[in-house]
C-alpha cells in the first residue's frame, strides 16, 4: 500500500463535511429560527433536503463503489507489488528501509518486518558498503538514475550478489524525497561469469601452455632443421671435395704413371762427369726447401728428369709431380690447362675442368719450356707463385693452393727480357735457384755410359742381345758435338739396335758434324757457373763464409766453393797500390 493514501483519504472527508455545512448556511440564511419559516418555504426546504440527502447517498455509494475499486486495484497491485520477480524497496534519504516488498524479504531470507525499520547498509556485506554508500550519496545529489552492483546479507551472514538500481521520488505536498531501489538476484549470472572466467583463465592457461610447448617444439624442429641444413652442407661439401678428389685422382692417376716413367728414368740417369755431379750436388741441396727452381739448359739434355729428381728428394714426394709442356699446348688452351675452366667458360666448353695447380695441391708443379708462355699468362703465373691464389676461367671464386713450382727453359731469358719477351718481375721469381743442365758434348765422358745403358734397353725389349761396341763406333759417338743431346743420343742407339744384325753394334745413321757453329748466345756450363759465382763474391765484397756470405747465399760449403774458385779460375784481385 502507499503511504500517502490514509491522508488523501482524511483530506477528502475533510472536505465534503466542510462543503455540507456551507450548503445548509446558505439555505438557512436569513433564518433566525425555523419556526419563523412560512410553509412553502419549509416545504421547498425538505424537498432539497430529500433531494440532497439522496444526492449524498448516491455520491456515498460511487464513494463506496471507487472505494472497492480502490481496493481491489489496491490488493491487485501490493500482490504485485509483493510478489514481483524483483525485490522492491523504499528508503528514506538517510537510508532507512521505509517498505519492502516480500521479494526482497524472501531474498534476504527474512520476514518482511525484519526489514522495514533497519538501516540498508545492515544488509549490504561489509566490503561494498563504500560502495553502497557512493551510490545513495550520488543519488542524492545529482537526483539521477544510479546502478551498482554488490552482494547482500541473507540469513546466517550468508551473501549474495545482487544488482541494485536506484531513483529518487518526492512528495504533492512537501519535499520530503524517497529513494526507490529494484533489487535483482545476479547471483547465478554472477557465477556463470566466474566459471567463465575461470573457465577462459584456465583455456588462456592452457593456450599459453599448448603455445609454449608449440614454441618449444618449433625451436626443436628449427634446431633440428639446422642441425639437418649443416649436416646437408657438410655432406654437399664432402660430396663437392670427393667430386674435386675424385677429378684430382684421376688427373693425379695420369701424372702418377707419368712419374713413374719418370723415375724410372732418374734412376737411369748415369755419368760421372764432373759437370752432371754438380748439377745432382745443386739439386740435392734445393730439394729439401719450398724454393722456386729454375732449370736451364738446351733442349734434350734431360731438365724434366732434374725436376723429377728435385721433386723425389724433396718433402712433396708422396705427391705425384704434375708436369705441363708450355710449348706443346695452343696458346689459347694454356690457361684453363694450368687455371681450370667453370662450364660455358667459353664456347665449347661443357664441361667444368680442374686446372693443373689445383691437381698439384700439396705437390710439385713442373712448368716444362716456360720462355713459350704468352705475356698475359706470365702475369697471372706471377701472381699465383707470389700469393698462391688464382680463378679458374669463368669464376670470380678466388682458389688458394700449396705449389711449389719448378721451371725449365732452352731459351736464355735474360735476353728474353731485353726483347719484350719475357716479364722481369716473373724472372725474379722463377730464378732463385738456377741450375744449369750441361749439354752433352760438355760431358763426353758420360757417352760410353749412355750408350751401354741404351743399348741394354732397347736389345732387351726387342729381344736381341748386343754384346760390344766397335772402339771406332764409340769414337765416332764422343767426337759428335750432338745438338740434340742425350735425346738425339738415345734415338740413334734405338734406330742402331733395331737395325743390328748381330751382337757387335753398327751405327745406322752416318754422323755428320755441322759446319755452322753453335749458337753463340748459348752459354757454357762452366761459363754459367762462373758468371753466377763470380757475380755473388762482388755482391758480397768477396766475402765467402759467414752470414750473408757467398757461401751460404750460393748454398754451398765454404770449402766446395773455394775448390769450384780453384778450378773455374777465380782469383780475387789485387788492390793497387799508388806509385
Amino acid at each position: 500500500m502507499d503511504v500517502k493514501e490514509p491522508k488523501v483519504k482524511k483530506e477528502r472527508e475533510s472536505k465534503l463535511r466542510q462543503s455540507a455545512e456551507e450548503k445548509l448556511k446558505e439555505v438557512t440564511t436569513g433564518m433566525a429560527d425555523l419556526s419563523e419559516v412560512p410553509p412553502e418555504r419549509t416545504a421547498n426546504l425538505i424537498h432539497e433536503l430529500q433531494v440532497h440527502q439522496i444526492e449524498l447517498k448516491m455520491q456515498n455509494e460511487e464513494l463506496r463503489r471507487i472505494q472497492g475499486e480502490l481496493e481491489k486495484g489496491r490488493d491487485q497491485y501490493s500482490h504485485l507489488y509483493d510478489f514481483s520477480p524483483v525485490g522492491y524497496v523504499t528508503l528514506t534519504e538517510k537510508g532507512i528501509i521505509h517498505e519492502a516488498n516480500l521479494t526482497l524479504a524472501s531474498m534476504c531470507g527474512v520476514e518482511r518486518s525484519v526489514l522495514v525499520g533497519k538501516p540498508f547498509s545492515r544488509f549490504v556485506f561489509r566490503d561494498d558498503q563504500d560502495a553502497f554508500y557512493k551510490l545513495r550519496h550520488r543519488l542524492l545529489e545529482t537526483e539521477k538514475s544510479q546502478h551498482c552492483e554488490l552482494r547482500l546479507l541473507k540469513k546466517n551472514d550468508h551473501a549474495f550478489f545482487a544488482s541494485l538500481d536506484c531513483m529518487v521520488v518526492k512528495n504533492r505536498d512537501d519535499d520530503f524525497r524517497f529513494i526507490r531501489g529494484a533489487v535483482s538476484d545476479i547471483t547465478e549470472r554472477h557465477l556463470i561469469a566466474e566459471a567463465l572466467q575461470e573457465a577462459q583463465n584456465g583455456l588462456e592457461q592452457r593456450v599459453e601452455e599448448r603455445t609454449a610447448e608449440l614454441r618449444t617444439a618449433n625451436e626443436n624442429l628449427a634446431q633440428e632443421i639446422e642441425k639437418h641444413r649443416k649436416s646437408e652442407e657438410s655432406l654437399r661439401k664432402a660430396l663437392s671435395d670427393i667430386k674435386k678428389l675424385k677429378e684430382q685422382l684421376e688427373a693425379e692417376n695420369i701424372y702418377f704413371r707419368r712419374e713413374v716413367k719418370i723415375k724410372h728414368q732418374y734412376n737411369q740417369i748415369l755419368g760421372q762427369s764432373d759437370s752432371l755431379r754438380h748439377v745432382l750436388f745443386r739439386a740435392e741441396q734445393v730439394a729439401p726447401q719450398n724454393t722456386t727452381v729454375l732449370i736451364l739448359g738446351e733442349t734434350g739434355t734431360g731438365k724434366e728428369l732434374i725436376a723429377a729428381a728435385i721433386h723425389t728428394m724433396s718433402p712433396r714426394k708422396d705427391r705425384p709431380l704434375i708436369t705441363v709442356n708450355c710449348a706443346a699446348l695452343p696458346a689459347n688452351l694454356i690457361e684453363s690447362e694450368l687455371f681450370g675452366r667453370e662450364k660455358g667458360a667459353f664456347t665449347g666448353a661443357d664441361t667444368r675442368q680442374i686446372g693443373r695447380f689445383e691437381v698439384a695441391q700439396g705437390s710439385t708443379l713442373c712448368l716444362d719450356e716456360i720462355g713459350e708462355l704468352s705475356m698475359e699468362l706470365q702475369a697471372k703465373l706471377l701472381r699465383v707463385i707470389q700469393h698462391n691464389e688464382f680463378e679458374r676461367l669463368g669464376s670470380s671464386h678466388t682458389i688458394k693452393v700449396d705449389v711449389r713450382v719448378i721451371a725449365t727453359t732452352n731459351r736464355n731469358l735474360e735476353e728474353e727480357i731485353l726483347k719484350g719477351r719475357f716479364r722481369q718481375d716473373l724472372y725474379y721469381r722463377l730464378n732463385v735457384f738456377p741450375i744449369t743442365v750441361p749439354p752433352l758434348r760438355q760431358r763426353k765422358e758420360d757417352i760410353p755410359l749412355l750408350v751401354h745403358a741404351f743399348i741394354e734397353r732397347y736389345a732387351k725389349k726387342m729381344g736381341k742381345k748386343i754384346t760390344s761396341v766397335p772402339k771406332g763406333t764409340m769414337k765416332v759417338l764422343r767426337d759428335y758435338p750432338w745438338p740434340g743431346n742425350i735425346r738425339e743420343l738415345e734415338s740413334i742407339i734405338e734406330r742402331a739396335v733395331i737395325l743390328c744384325p748381330g751382337p757387335v753394334l753398327h751405327l745406322a745413321d752416318k754422323l755428320v758434324i755441322s759446319p755452322h757453329p753453335l749458337s753463340s748466345d748459348m752459354k757454357t756450363l762452366e761459363e754459367t757457373e762462373r758468371n753466377q759465382i763470380l757475380n755473388t763474391l762482388l755482391e758480397t765484397r768477396w766475402c765467402i763464409e759467414g752470414k750473408n756470405g757467398a757461401a751460404e747465399i750460393l748454398g754451398l760449403h765454404p770449402s766446395t766453393l773455394r775448390a769450384r774458385m780453384h778450378k773455374l779460375g777465380i782469383v780475387r784481385p789485387e788492390a793497387k797500390v799508388p806509385d
